[in-house]
Parts: C-alpha cells; sequence; structure tokens
C-alpha cells in the first residue's frame, strides 16, 4: 500500500484542538437561510439543550434506543455508544455549558475497552463523535491516542482479496464473513484520522479501498443502493446484494442510503479522490427525489406502503447533514436547501416537545422494521446528527472545530 497520500500530510495542527471557547451563534444569518428556518432550527437546539439539562445528569450508561419514551441503556454502548458523548458534545457547542462537556468526557472514557474491540465495523461510530471530537475540543492527547488503537483494531477486519472491511462477526466465525454493508462508509474517517495522526498511509489506504468496493458494487444506475452487498470471504469475489434493515435486497432502505450519501462525501474531502464525490451526488439525487412533500423520509424508499409509510426522522438528519456536507464541498446550493427543508421539518413535527415524560429528543424513528424492532422509537443518532446538522447551520466553525469539516 501507499505511504504517501495527500490527506496524511495535510495533519490536523493540534491549534485545532485548542481553540477558544464556543462562539454565540452570530453565523447563522451568514448561510441564506431565510430567517424562519432560522428561528425554527435554532428553537430546536434549544429544546435539545433543555431536554439535556434534564435527562443526562441521570444516564448512568449509553442509550440505545427508547421504550415506552424512557432510554434504553447498554453498559458496553453496543454499536451506538459513540453518539451519546457526541450529543453532549453538540450541545456544548451551542450553550457553552460546561456540565456538558464534563458529561461527554466522562462518558466516553467507559468506551476505554472499545479500543480493542475486533469484532466490529462500528468503531468509528463508537470513536469519532467521542474520542476524536474530545481530543479536538480538549487538546488532551490520550483521547487521539484510543482513537488510533481504535483504528487499528478496525483495520484488522479488512479483507485485501476482496478489498472490503468485513461488517459483521468475531474475526474467527466464518458466519457473515464476506458481508459488507453501507453503514460501513461512515466508520472511513477514524481511518483517515488514524493515517492523519500517524503519517502511516495504511489506514486512510484501507478506507479507500474499502469504498472503491462500495463504489463498484452498491449504486444501481439510478443511483438508489442496497443494504447489504456479499462477497465470497475466501476468493473475494462478488456474490450479490442482500439486506437486513430494509424491505428486500432491491429496495432502498433510507438510513442505509443516508450513511452513503455522508459517508462518501467524507472520503472524497478525505481522499480528494472526486469519483467519491461523483457517488455521493448520484446517491443524494436518488434520495432527494424520493422525498415525499413532508420531507422527513419513510423507513424504505421502495417499501410497498411508501409514501405512506412509516418515517425514520434518524435517516433525515442523517441525510441532511450528509446533504450539508455535499453541498459545501460541490458549491452546489441546492443541497444545502433540501438540507435545511429536512432539519426544519425534522424540528417542527419529530421532536418530543408534546410529552413530558420523553427522556429523547427526536421522536419517529424505526431501527429495524423488518424484525419488528424499535418500530417509531427515539434513537440516539438522531439526537447526534439532528444537532450536528442544526449547528452545521447556526455553528459551522464550532462544528468544524469539533469533527474537521476541511477538505483536502
Amino acid at each position: 500500500m501507499s505511504i504517501s497520500r495527500r490527506a496524511v500530510l495535510a495533519a490536523t495542527a493540534g491549534a485545532t484542538a485548542t481553540a477558544a471557547a464556543p462562539a454565540h451563534s452570530a453565523e447563522a444569518a451568514r448561510g441564506g437561510e431565510p430567517a424562519s428556518a432560522v428561528r425554527v432550527l435554532r428553537a430546536a437546539a434549544d429544546y435539545a439543550v433543555q431536554k439535556l439539562r434534564a435527562v443526562a445528569p441521570g444516564v448512568s450508561a449509553f442509550p440505545v434506543g427508547t421504550k415506552f419514551e424512557k432510554w434504553v441503556l447498554s453498559q458496553n454502548g453496543d454499536w451506538v455508544g459513540g453518539f451519546w458523548p457526541g450529543t453532549l458534545w453538540m450541545a456544548y457547542l451551542h450553550s457553552a455549558d460546561e456540565t456538558f462537556r464534563t458529561l461527554a468526557l466522562d462518558s466516553a472514557r467507559k468506551l476505554a475497552p472499545r479500543r480493542h474491540d475486533t469484532t466490529t465495523h462500528d468503531l468509528g461510530f463508537l470513536f469519532y463523535p467521542s474520542w476524536v471530537t474530545a481530543w479536538r475540543l480538549t487538546g488532551d492527547d490520550s483521547w487521539r491516542t484510543g482513537a488510533v488503537e481504535a483504528a487499528g483494531s478496525l483495520v484488522r477486519r479488512y479483507n485485501p482479496r476482496g478489498r472490503f472491511i468485513r461488517a459483521w462477526g468475531a474475526l474467527d466465525d466464518p458466519a457473515n464473513a464476506g458481508r459488507v454493508i453501507m453503514d460501513t462508509m461512515m466508520n472511513l474517517d477514524l481511518l483517515a484520522f488514524a493515517s492523519r495522526q500517524t503519517g502511516d498511509g495504511t489506514y486512510l489506504d484501507v478506507a479507500v479501498e474499502h469504498a472503491r468496493t462500495a463504489q463498484r458494487f452498491f449504486p444501481r444506475p439510478d443511483g438508489s443502493t442496497p443494504h447489504v452487498y456479499d462477497f465470497d470471504p475466501v476468493s473475494g469475489a462478488p456474490v450479490g446484494p442482500g439486506t437486513v434493515q430494509g424491505y428486500s435486497p432491491t429496495s432502498c432502505w433510507s438510513r442505509g442510503q443516508a450513511w452513503g450519501i455522508y459517508g462518501f462525501t467524507t472520503i472524497y474531502r478525505r481522499s480528494g479522490e472526486r469519483q467519491f464525490l461523483a457517488t455521493a451526488r448520484k446517491l443524494a439525487d436518488f434520495a432527494v427525489e424520493a422525498l415525499g412533500a413532508d420531507h422527513v423520509p419513510v423507513w424504505d424508499y421502495r417499501a410497498p406502503q411508501q409514501p405512506h409509510d412509516i418515517k425514520d426522522a434518524s435517516a433525515g438528519a442523517i441525510m441532511a447533514c450528509g446533504l450539508l456536507d455535499l453541498s459545501a464541498a460541490t458549491g452546489r446550493r441546492e443541497y444545502r436547501e433540501v438540507a435545511v427543508r429536512i432539519l426544519t421539518a425534522l424540528s417542527e413535527t419529530c421532536l418530543t416537545r408534546k410529552s413530558a415524560r420523553a427522556e429523547a429528543v427526536v421522536a419517529r424513528c424505526t431501527r429495524n422494521r423488518p424484525a419488528e424492532d424499535g418500530i417509531e422509537i427515539s434513537l440516539p443518532y438522531a439526537d447526534y446528527y439532528l444537532l450536528e446538522g442544526i449547528l452545521r447551520v447556526l455553528r459551522p466553525r464550532d462544528v468544524d472545530r469539533a469533527i474537521d469539516l476541511s477538505t483536502l
């Protein structure tokens, strides 16, 4: 593998991590959004901070979803553990309340044992919004070191014959050994981070090779994607598409499509390879066209009951962040306009404002419709990405300090 890439040479400066305290939201008026949309988004962020102030001090582990509007907790974080400290970091950026900073750090520390977990591809979800952000906002090198260790665990899941990162299962478990899922695109940024921090291009090379494989096999001619693509783990030969959380191998699970939009845009920003940007646009154009008039995605764009099927607000929040990223990378304002409409719709129709007992911020999320698991509940990544998306509009410089929005 090549040791040098432009992204490795463009190392993140330590000064980024020790930047000044969060600025006030004067940036909001500079993005060109209608004043009415800015008011709605600021009110939603304020509501999230208010909710988190009330709920977060009593959360002792990692929320994975709600049952009867209360968080169900995981002690090790499952695959979503990074989103809780990430949400607390977003609340800190919006409010400048040091309580959120303290809670975010306390929560992130509990993920320490997962640095060496080689049984999952979700180490980017676990460590980027928690440990990478902690390093960028505090300058404490222990967070950077731990995130690089996690990237080392993720690299071990790379199959060089098929040029993909295996999604599920222990390394010595033959079940699912050739299974690749769209979600992995969002875990690649941890590898890009490790290359920038260590100067070792191997991490980024793995990320780029995986993205090339996903680019070859996932997008259909119309820009839709399956959730899963299987390969022979021994030869690396393609087997065919499949699904777990989508309606069928030929359908288009909306959250997977959102992971693809955001993930391909991010790997373009880290690698400079323009074919990834073209793929992100192809996926985005399909998803934008598939959105209904209410701008809240159905759980699968090709499920038989769409566009009147159940919703997944988490897919909308992720998609909005990806579209904002894509707009910045392409200079095409129409992606930003759709993103703001999605964020506004979520803020107006999908928050938990009418429930005094609700512990989450965002409602109307769907975790796994085929398994009848988590139908229109709250999910931690919906809260995280809604706040990230809103702050990308209101306070982009603060979000950049937290997660690095730079492009080569």
